[in-house]
């Protein structure tokens, strides 16, 4: 634990930081839900506990039917832009959004993110989820259709053009897109970016970062990854690309790529797929720890498990938050890791992201046998 005891030492280092950032794409509202196993009166049930409760009861239904209640317990800002912006906006970064907060009136639940952020750009509607929360996961049923309408044309137009993307880009040390899976026209988004936004961009000493999430891929084809994979390594020309993925989408990506590694050794697939993918980071994080590929060489931390979390959906992006400011901060990897999990370590025993204050003590406690 020394590495999580020195993390608090090295944020009290950073006090007063001032970063700039500029996040998107998507936009989601998010209803989280608990499923009702028994209900003992109007008030009061049990949950499903389990994921695999949940395909029990689903499997018994097959060729007859059946009928699942479900508890909103709390409706909130989704979408792993959104979600890692807020995170980053309780940190104190200084951060613009371009994405799908709602037309013509930005939705309520992200306007308290909107008047903490210097700019936002909302160029659509917001999409909707019910996220189903479990104490061994979640799922997440979406509704996307509206985030057909981002194309790069759209998002050009609505930012003020290639000129005026470069400008706010060139300011800032990390640009992250996020959620491919879930916005159909992002691959063109990136390609109109890299053909008319880059040669606009000043060349700088050190190269800014910029961060992706595909956001499980699983549902796009073989090719459409591919496709992803060559765009997010050509933002290497001009910064250095993080890759943030979780261990189930590690393994689908090596499989797309095509690279050898052996089966449930997770340093063995993260080393493959980033050899194979040539950008300055890979961070992949299981459930229970979280790991990254740095200048060829791997690094790992177990993470603060919550064996009952109050809430598990934005939980990835929380972690990813805590990474990003790490490495803009200029933190080690395996510092920049340790952040990342204690600041979804706070979020999901808490349900909201800690401030830099909170995550510090949070890292004291950890350090010290309190969480």
């Amino acid at each position: 634990m020394q590495h999580v005891k020195e993390l608090s030492a090295k944020l009290e280092q950073k006090r007063g930081f001032s970063l700039k950032m500029l996040v998107g794409l998507d936009g989601f509202v998010d209803e989280i839900v608990h499923l009702v196993d028994k209900r003992q009166d109007f008030a009061s049930f049990s949950r499903i506990r389990t994921i695999g409760e949940y395909g029990e009861r689903m499997s018994k239904a097959a060729g007859l039917s059946t009928n699942v209640e479900m508890v909103t317990v709390q409706t909130k800002l989704g979408g792993n832009g959104p979600i890692l912006s807020n995170a980053l906006l309780e940190y104190g970064v200084r951060l613009s959004y371009v994405g799908a907060l709602g037309v013509p009136d930005i939705h309520p639940v992200f306007r308290p993110m909107a008047e903490k952020a210097e700019v936002v750009y909302s160029l659509c509607d917001a999409g909707h989820t019910d996220a189903m929360e479990f104490e061994d996961g979640k799922i997440m049923l979406g509704k996307h259709a509206c985030l057909s309408c981002l194309t790069w044309d759209v998002f050009k137009k609505g930012m003020g053009g290639a000129e005026k993307i470069a400008e706010l880009v060139a300011e800032c040390q990390l640009f992250g897109m996020e959620n491919w899976t879930m916005l159909p026209h992002m691959s063109e988004i990136w390609q109109g970016i890299i053909d008319e936004v880059f040669p606009l961009l000043p060349e700088k000493a050190e190269k800014p970062l910029a961060f992706f999430d595909l956001a499980d891929p699983e549902k796009r084809t073989k090719e459409d990854i591919s496709r992803a994979m060559k765009l997010i390594g050509g933002f290497e020309k001009k910064f250095r690309t993080i890759l943030g993925l979780n261990e189930k989408e590690v393994y689908e990506i090596a499989d797309v790529l095509g690279v050898e590694y052996a089966k449930g050794d997770l340093q063995a697939v993260v080393m493959a797929v980033y050899g194979a993918l040539g950008i300055y980071c890979l961070m992949v994080h299981p459930v229970r720890s979280a790991c990254c590929a740095i200048g060829g060489e791997y690094f790992y931390t177990d993470g603060p498990f919550c064996q009952k979390p109050v809430l598990t959906t934005g939980a990835g992006d929380n972690l990813n938050a805590g990474f990003c400011l790490a490495q803009a901060l200029g933190l080690d990897p395996l510092a920049s890791l340790t952040l990342g999990v204690c600041t979804s370590g706070y979020y999901v025993r808490n349900a909201k992201s800690p401030t830099f204050d909170q995550v510090i003590t949070f890292a004291k406690d950890w350090s010290e046998g309190r969480v």
